[in-house]
């Protein structure tokens, strides 16, 4: 069911939506919490459609804001918001709000969300484009428990991934850091299985690829050794390979779906590594609302500190792709991680394997 409402309010939204759910015959709200979608006319349906596929796992109050750029000096002095109430089968398992914000209201987006907002629940504000900076300083991302951003879609992706670790607030995420969940585990169940001491990574994926920048810090993070970055046709990252002392342990994906996992002593393993949509992506940043710190401690090792050719500190490079004028950075071997040489080899799937993994 959709109710279409023009130059309304947001007392008025709030009465659409208890007559939709009167309508199809629910009146009871069971939506765990509130998805605020910030995004523009061009990215709204897909945004959309992610979240309305998630909302079958998580669901919730899904609210778009779409803001309408005037194209006169004299429509952007009149406030006027736009509303399309969806509820049933047209909004998932929750129901969908999109606004549409004309004039001088674009700039007080916080104040139409939240009177819309549902009484004591979570709050996660998602940016599909054209994220702010500072996440945790943005008027809609203060009301925000999660605020969720995703720099592959920024035209800068390795100079995002700094601009987010110097405004990293708990409660920040990245879909690019997402995206490499199966990547991380997979990794970290490798290391277990095995008594090794890591020597070097090398990190191979396709350019302006920040997911793999995000799992070579996280690799140079928790086993503090030199991790190399390289270029590849993609899809997405295509392979991870260490040098122990025991031999190379490999994680080659070459399609984008099926990957081998091969380790020295032995066979060869076929694994599902397939890349996934983002409303799988949504889903799994919706199970979880409190703070990322394996994230943040990957974020904070930072990018320039990749691609150190002798694993010594002040050596200087470029990160792939980057050029030195527009995304560059001087690169430097990782720092010593004391907490990483001295975790425990059995890791689960969200945690990061160590130096020396010893069998169980």
């Amino acid at each position: 069911m959709k109710i279409d409402l023009t130059d309304t309010t947001a007392s008025k939204i709030n009465k659409a939506m208890v007559k939709g759910r009167r309508a199809i015959g629910t009146p009871a709200v069971g939506m765990v919490l509130t998805l605020v979608i910030v995004t523009d006319e061009e990215n709204a349906y897909d945004a959309l459609k992610a979240a309305n596929d998630a909302s079958r796992e998580h669901p919730s109050r899904t609210l778009v804001v779409i803001r309408r750029v005037s194209r006169s000096p004299r429509d952007r002095t009149k406030s006027r918001l736009d509303a399309e109430v969806r509820v049933g089968a047209d909004a998932g398992t929750g129901e969908t709000v999109v606004l549409r914000l004309y004039g001088e209201v674009v700039g007080h987006a916080q104040s139409v969300v939240l009177p819309l907002l549902l009484p004591d629940a979570p709050v996660v504000v998602w940016w599909p484009v054209n994220a702010p900076l500072d996440p945790a300083q943005d008027p809609l991302g203060a009301l925000a428990q999660r605020r969720v951003t995703d720099t592959y879609a920024s035209e800068q992706p390795v100079r995002e991934l700094s601009a987010r670790a110097d405004a990293y607030t708990p409660g920040d995420t990245d879909l690019s850091w997402t995206r490499i969940t199966p990547w991380r585990s997979m990794l970290a169940a490798a290391l277990d299985q095995v008594t090794v001491e890591v020597k070097a990574v090398e990190v191979e994926g396709e350019e302006f690829n920040p997911s793999c920048e995000l799992l070579a810090m996280w690799l140079a993070d928790r086993l503090d050794v030199p991790v190399k970055r390289s270029l590849s046709s993609g899809p997405g990252l295509t392979a991870v390979r260490m040098d122990t002392n025991s031999g190379p342990i490999t994680l080659d994906r070459a399609d984008g779906s099926l990957a081998t996992l091969s380790i020295e002593g032995q066979p060869d393993r076929a694994v599902a590594l397939k890349r996934r949509e983002t409303a799988e992506l949504i889903a799994e940043e919706l199970r979880r609302l409190d703070p990322d710190d394996t994230y943040a401690s990957a974020l904070r090792f930072g990018v320039d500190r990749l691609n150190a050719p002798d694993g010594k500190s002040g050596a200087k490079g470029t990160a792939p792709g980057e050029a030195p004028a527009a995304k560059g950075e001087s690169v430097a071997a990782p720092a010593p991680v004391e907490a990483a040489a001295k975790a425990p080899a059995k890791e689960s799937a969200a945690q990061a394997p160590v130096k020396k993994a010893t069998a169980k």
